[in-house]
């Protein structure tokens, strides 16, 4: 039977990396997100997720960096102040699962797939409450949704990469009423 879960914003998150200066790898994520998955265990291929990330909860360990993240060069977090995804299409292939759905980042929808490892098995926490947990992962090209500030190394190549590793963890709360 399909139940409604919530994303529990305190234990879930959305993480990325993305090459600096050709060398290295810079980690960052997003704090707050939010929404909702439809699932049902005897049907997994029927579920659903919607969730939506602010955009302005960025956090990098550098609060400079953050600042120009936020900024019209990148995010852009005053006019499109939302990071969202929903789900077309949920496939299992033996263990594995993908859910394909459209991401919208700086006002710019693009068709991804995300690699997930669970759900978990349902467990109760201590106040009651039913809770799941899944990990998702994909790589998009920043480029693709109009994040294209980017400047040119003396070197050669660029100071920041165009390809982003996206890394998801969310955990559920069954039956909770979403915000």
């Amino acid at each position: 039977m399909k139940a409604t879960y919530k994303i529990d914003s305190a234990h879930s998150s959305a993480n990325f990396s993305i090459r600096h200066l050709m060398i290295s790898n810079v980690r960052g994520g997003f704090s707050k997100i939010e929404g909702t998955v439809e699932y049902d265990p005897d049907d997994p291929t029927s579920a659903t997720v919607e969730a939506d990330i602010d955009a302005s909860s960025i956090k990098t360990n550098d609060d400079q960096r953050d600042g120009h993240l936020k900024s019209a060069d990148f995010l852009d977090v005053e006019k499109y102040p939302s990071i969202t995804f929903k789900s077309t299409k949920v496939a299992l292939d033996g263990g594995d699962a993908t859910i394909t759905g459209n991401l919208t980042i700086h006002g710019v929808t693009q068709p991804v797939t995300l690699k997930v490892e669970g759900p978990t098995p349902e467990g109760k926490d201590p106040w009651g409450n039913v809770r799941i947990g899944a990990s998702a992962t994909t790589k998009i090209k920043r480029s693709e949704f109009g994040l294209t500030f980017n400047a040119a190394l003396e070197t050669g190549g660029f100071m920041i990469g165009d390809d982003m590793k996206l890394e998801i963890e969310v955990e559920l709360v069954k039956g909770a009423a979403a915000a």
